[in-house]
């Protein structure tokens, strides 16, 4: 444990270093959130978007400072990240459409698969003779995209609030961290620790001393970055029929929240892609919670869930599945009943 524990502890440092300098940067190169600029920005002041620069700058310290660890799969998450960065920062710049982000987030993706970072668990069913190879293949990229984009897109939606979703970051990476280094996933681990580390400066600079948002940029890279951490993790001792929910698991709370907005969205005719006060976080508010709980709501849900998907690694296959099963339902139900409750944009109509 003392490598990912000494990445954890060094990220942290230098995202806490670094946090200044990048919100200066942010300022200078005016990514700058104004208030009123759109229905759901209701803070009081002009704002740096510098949790991108934060994020990459920490990163990309370590990588040089730790080059021992920097492996071809290491590279490729690293590369793709920095794709993801640049349309961030973008759109934080500039704003962009959808499909100007889409097209950055799947040649982030693109990126990935090309350094040979991609879910293999179709392989399977053609080794069993079910599907040809070229299938599977074709299934374990779709898949791939399918997974980065949702994951970067889920990190993005439900930075709603200070803290939520660079709390979830350090929640997320957490478990990664753990569960690589228990499954023997040395270079795993310590990224994931790193990631860890540096979600606690993000939060740190986004909560506790309001300095910045996290922005596109910030937003996305981190949810880029536990995407890679996701497909990574690859305990190939735990049996590949259970072990798949684990980066399901510890990723449902923005997977969650994605799903619930879409499915609110589109009942009500809405564009899915625009930015409105009807996520978790807004409807936890518009019941009496303080934004402070309904922040730490959704945080106490992501440990709650985390740990079920931690258990999961200790049970037979089937328990494993069952547990899985039972979440998704009690999620499903939940999701049903959150969207009927009113969102801050209903309360004012």
């Amino acid at each position: 444990m003392e490598q990912p524990l000494l990445s954890l502890i060094a990220g942290a440092f230098i995202s806490l270093l670094l946090g200044y300098p990048s919100y200066l940067l942010a300022k200078r190169l005016h990514l700058m959130d104004v208030p009123g600029s759109a229905p759901h920005k209701t803070h009081a002041r002009p704002t740096p978007l510098a949790g991108g620069i934060l994020l990459t700058l920490t990163f990309f310290s370590m990588a040089l400072l730790f080059r021992q660890w920097v492996n071809t799969e290491i590279k490729a998450v690293l590369a793709g990240s920095v794709v993801i960065f640049i349309f961030g920062l973008w759109d934080d710049r500039m704003g962009l459409s959808a499909a100007p982000k889409l097209l950055g987030q799947l040649t982030a993706a693109a990126v990935l698969i090309a350094g040979g970072v991609q879910v293999y668990f179709m392989t399977i069913l053609s080794d069993a003779g079910y599907i040809t190879p070229a299938l599977a293949q074709a299934l374990n990229i779709f898949i791939t995209l399918f997974w980065v984009t949702g994951i970067t897109n889920a990190l993005n939606l439900i930075d709603s609030m200070d803290g939520i979703a660079a709390g979830l970051g350090v929640i997320a990476a957490g478990f990664f961290a753990g569960a690589a280094q228990f499954a023997g996933q040395t270079e795993v681990a310590f990224w994931a620790a790193l990631l860890c580390g540096v979600s606690l400066g993000l939060y740190y600079w986004n909560k506790t001393a309001s300095k910045f948002f996290l922005g596109d940029s910030g937003a996305q890279t981190l949810g880029f970055l536990l995407a890679s951490m996701g497909i990574l993790y690859n305990p190939l001792e735990r049996n590949p029929v259970s072990s798949w929910i684990v980066p399901i698991m510890l990723l449902a709370v923005p997977i969650f929240d994605t799903s619930l907005v879409v499915l609110s969205r589109l009942k009500r005719n809405q564009p899915v892609g625009t930015g409105r006060r009807d996520h978790t976080y807004h409807r936890l508010t518009a019941m009496g919670l303080s934004p402070h709980n309904a922040v730490l709501t959704t945080h106490a849900a992501a440990l709650t869930v985390g740990g079920l998907a931690f258990l999961s690694l200790y049970l037979p296959p089937l328990l494993a599945l069952t547990l899985f099963l039972v979440s998704l339902v009690g999620g499903l139900f939940l999701l049903l009943w959150l969207e009927r409750k009113p969102t801050l944009d209903d309360s004012e109509q």
